[in-house]
């Protein structure tokens, strides 16, 4: 048995084609996020990597929408979107493929 930290993994990110990580993969990658109220994360997009975003917990602002627990979130590449907390939030957040240096600020 193996055992890890969400904490030691880069801003939760615990699969993917990168160190930190507990799985590694090209394929995809997940995340576990928490976000306190009112953080907040710039306009980006992917050139290649389409991306899952599951609220398990609180309410966000993205695309210009409000989500809440139970919302899911596929953003298709290129897509836009920054990212506001609009209460503490859980995110899980699956990307595939896992590609380095595939996030583009707008």
């Amino acid at each position: 048995m193996k055992s890890y930290k969400i904490d030691k993994m880069k801003g939760g990110w615990v699969v993917g084609d990168f160190i930190p990580t507990v799985w590694k993969s090209q394929e995809f990658e997940i995340a576990v996020k928490h976000y306190a109220a009112g953080q907040l994360e710039p306009a980006h997009h992917h050139k290649i990597a389409e991306e899952m975003t599951v609220i398990a917990s609180g309410k966000v602002k993205m695309c210009e929408r409000t989500f809440e627990t139970g919302d899911i979130i596929c953003l298709e590449p290129g897509e836009s979107t920054s990212f506001e907390a609009i209460e503490s939030t859980i995110t899980v957040v699956v990307k595939r493929p896992s590609i380095a240096n595939d996030k583009f600020l707008d």
